[in-house]
């Protein structure tokens, strides 16, 4: 099909609603055009300036091998680390929980459950905005500051005195913490194809496990500190909360913010670490607020169906996330062994993870895997409502409690079905928004449904996770039928062969002419879902 023929099939079929927009295609190298509105210009100059030829740029495997190890030893090795730090410096509150801080800020009843809701309502507020900043603002940059925003709030928790003071802390640190999440897809998207963006969501996603076992080791250390001036909990906040802002000001000098702003890379590479995500189809970047976008977003199934298993996913992770220390000393083990016990929990989360990025790139399945992982889950929840907490029966509870870690596992998917499947920097704006602002929710109840009066066993907490996970599986089944079925469409409406009208993205040579253009997956003919 000729260029033009795509021209006048899209405009008929995908700009109804706007029919004053024109396609173009943004090829490396093209300047026989300039770039109408709505096309981002300073991706439309790098590539005019790059090259004189319009030929397809065609990368060879040992140069692609090459470019993804710049960009892992760039972005990656910063969001892996970054997420680290987040993740240990969110829930150190966890391990502060055995440590005395209850007692020493006077904490009564549901309070202790109100300091991790906070951070998640802080969340909620500002989620939007942090996206648009994002989009608006060089995100290295960005970046850097919260970190050491963050940083600096969390050594400040170790001078609280009672409960107010620490809402208030607590509140900052969602608000400067939420920016990693949604920075770290628009960052996955910008920098690895789809095929790599569930292992890459993956590795700073497991951060979540590996932080459990690193702060479990640390908690482990400090509470042998006796004797001190400063009670354990103020030096393990104190400490924590100055290394994050040095390792802010390091991400401020070595993050690039883009590949056509990394200056670290010579010109030629930069071309060519563009030209490696031109199959994604979702763009580099576009700093203006498309409404048209925002419409397409809010009545598209899809979004709606990632930010509802975002929700159902996030409720138990985080009541389980705040409470699980308190629950594995419940169980009879001494405070040393459950700072230990947490170490094993971060290893089985790590395996959960990395097993479901791997089998997903493997076998090109995100929402099966996910149906899957949700269902060791459901199992150890039943586990928890039906056996009686005993000495003879800690040890199987634990192991249940293990299998309840797979949450982690179907976070990281329906994160990469999000990045997959979701085009235009305004539409993915939106959706990313309403997925986080879905897990904050979540995470801001989660912790609510574990009642004090309902201690040590929490039977109706468990209870209400049964029924999301329910509510999860329903979701996945329904979005996994839908992208085949839009698949379906987009073939038909190309008028391809009937035998190769399936929902399987497979042996289909698309060109790939409007990567760059901001179209969302709706308006590009050339874009085919991943499930």
């Amino acid at each position: 099909m000729s260029v033009d023929t795509h021209k006048k099939a899209a405009q008929s079929q995908h700009f109804e609603d706007a029919p004053d927009k024109e396609l173009y295609s943004l090829r490396s190298g093209s300047t026989t055009n300039a770039p109408p509105a709505g096309i981002d210009a300073e991706v439309a100059d790098f590539f005019a300036e790059g090259s004189s030829s319009t030929k397809a740029v065609v990368i060879d495997e040992a140069t692609n091998a090459r470019l993804r190890w710049m960009v892992h030893k760039r972005v990656l090795s910063v969001m892996v680390i970054t997420y680290f730090a987040q993740t240990l410096d969110k829930g150190t509150i966890n391990f502060a929980s055995i440590m005395g801080i209850r007692e020493d800020t006077k904490l009564e009843g549901q309070q202790y459950a109100w300091l991790t809701t906070c951070v998640y309502i802080a969340i909620l507020a500002w989620e939007f905005p942090t996206n648009r900043l994002i989009q608006r603002l060089p995100i290295g940059k960005y970046l850097a500051f919260n970190i050491m925003a963050w940083g600096a709030v969390l050594a400040c928790t170790a001078a609280c005195k009672n409960f107010a003071g620490l809402v208030v802390v607590r509140t900052f640190l969602g608000i400067f913490e939420c920016v990693c999440q949604p920075a770290f897809v628009y960052l996955s998207t910008m920098w690895y194809t789809r095929e790599e963006q569930a292992l890459v969501i993956g590795a700073f996603y497991s951060m979540n496990g590996f932080q459990q076992c690193v702060g479990g080791l640390i908690a482990y250390g400090i509470a042998h500190l006796n004797h001190l001036k400063l009670k354990n909990w103020q030096i393990l906040f104190t400490l924590l909360g100055c290394v994050t802002f040095v390792w802010g000001l390091f991400v401020l000098w070595w993050l690039p913010d883009s590949p056509i702003r990394a200056k670290c890379f010579s010109k030629e590479d930069r071309i060519l670490l563009a030209e490696r995500v031109r199959k994604n189809d979702t763009g580099i970047q576009n700093r203006t607020f498309k409404m048209y976008q925002a419409v397409e977003a809010f009545t598209d199934p899809t979004v709606w169906a990632v930010t509802l298993i975002s929700f159902t996913n996030a409720l138990p992770t985080g009541g389980l996330g705040a409470f699980s220390n308190i629950i594995i000393n419940a169980f009879g083990f001494t405070q040393l062994q459950t700072y230990l016990l947490a170490i094993a929990q971060g290893a089985i989360i790590m395996i959960f993870l990395f097993s479901a990025a791997y089998l997903s790139k493997r076998y090109n399945q995100k929402l099966l895997l996910a149906f899957i992982y949700t269902l060791p889950n459901i199992a150890g929840t039943i586990v928890f409502i039906c056996v009686p907490t005993s000495s003879q029966t800690k040890v199987g509870l634990l192991m249940a409690f293990y299998c309840m870690q797979g949450f982690g596992a179907v976070a990281v998917l329906n994160l990469a079905v999000m990045s997959n499947d979701v085009a235009g920097r305004t539409k993915q704006v939106i959706a990313s928004s309403l997925v986080f602002i879905s897990w904050a929710v979540g995470n801001a109840i989660g912790p609510q449904v574990f009642r004090d009066n309902d201690k040590p066993r929490y039977i109706k907490a468990f209870v209400a996770h049964l029924v999301v996970y329910g509510v999860q599986l329903a979701t996945i089944v329904f979005l996994r039928v839908h992208l085949m079925r839009q698949n379906v469409l987009k073939r038909r409406a190309q008028s391809l062969p009937a035998a190769a009208v399936t929902g399987e993205v497979t042996d289909e040579n698309l060109a790939h002419k409007h990567a760059f253009d901001d179209l969302t997956d709706k308006e590009n003919p050339e874009f085919r879902y991943l499930y």
